[in-house]
C-alpha cells in the first residue's frame, strides 16, 4: 500500500502538470515532467525523503521534503 509520502509526492507532480506515463515493473510508475521532457519513475513503496526529493529534482521542480 503506497505511503504517505507517495500520495504527498503525486500531489505536488499533478499540481506541476506532471502526467502518469505507464506502469513499470514492480512495483513502479513511469511519469512525464513537461518543464523538462524527462520521464522518471516513482516507487509507490517510497519511504525515504531523500528518494523523494530526487525525485522532485529529475522531473525539474525544488525539494519539498
Amino acid at each position: 500500500m503506497p505511503g504517505s509520502l507517495y500520495r504527498d509526492l503525486v500531489d505536488i507532480l499533478l499540481r506541476s502538470n506532471c502526467s502518469f506515463h505507464r506502469q513499470g515493473k514492480g512495483s513502479h510508475e513511469v511519469w512525464h515532467s513537461p518543464l523538462n521532457g524527462r520521464y522518471f519513475s516513482i516507487p509507490s513503496n517510497i519511504s525515504s525523503r531523500r528518494l523523494a526529493n530526487q525525485i522532485l529534482k529529475e522531473a525539474g521542480l525544488p525539494k519539498a521534503f
